[in-house]
């Protein structure tokens, strides 16, 4: 993964003793994932739906970029597909990247950072969710997601 504002560089590797799908030259897919957070700081937290993989497992909202979009785009996009809110691209925060190794995927996760966004939460794919603040009280976390609860805890404490 390339160096840059919000990276360290390091590859988080979940699940080490599982078999990798794809091999070892798999390409990353881009991820769009949203941090919504409120004045409180409290954050939200949704559930991985039936049927997908990590399912059940607690992880900040968002999925993949479809072929042209923007990271803002798909953030959008996803979060009104799967949350029924609305939220204006130009007011996505980009905050920092991961690369995750997956056994099924490698991924490339790009946390955005929301104070603002229109609507009710409609969790559309059966999913639940959580409003939570450090240390968060639900489990498991998926592996991904837990970069961003120490980022989150470093900002707190600075």
């Amino acid at each position: 993964m390339p160096e840059g504002p919000g990276t360290d560089g390091a590859v988080l590797h979940a699940d080490v003793q599982v078999r990798r799908e794809g091999g070892a030259e798999r390409a990353a897919v881009n991820v769009a994932v949203g941090v919504l957070l409120k004045g409180d700081r409290s954050f939200l937290l949704t559930t991985r739906p039936a049927g997908k993989v990590y399912a059940d497992y607690w992880e900040f909202p968002g999925g993949k970029l479809d072929a042209g979009e923007s990271v803002e785009q798909a953030l959008a996009r996803e979060l009104r597909e799967e949350l029924g809110i609305e939220v204006d691209p130009t007011a996505v925060r980009r905050w920092r990247e991961q690369l995750v190794d997956y056994p099924h995927a490698l991924v490339r996760l790009h946390f955005c950072q929301l104070f603002d966004w229109r609507g009710e939460l409609q969790m559309r794919e059966g999913q639940r969710f959580s409003w939570q603040r450090l240390p968060v009280q639900v489990a498991p976390v998926l592996p991904g997601a837990l970069p961003v609860l120490r980022w989150l805890e470093e900002e707190d404490g600075a």
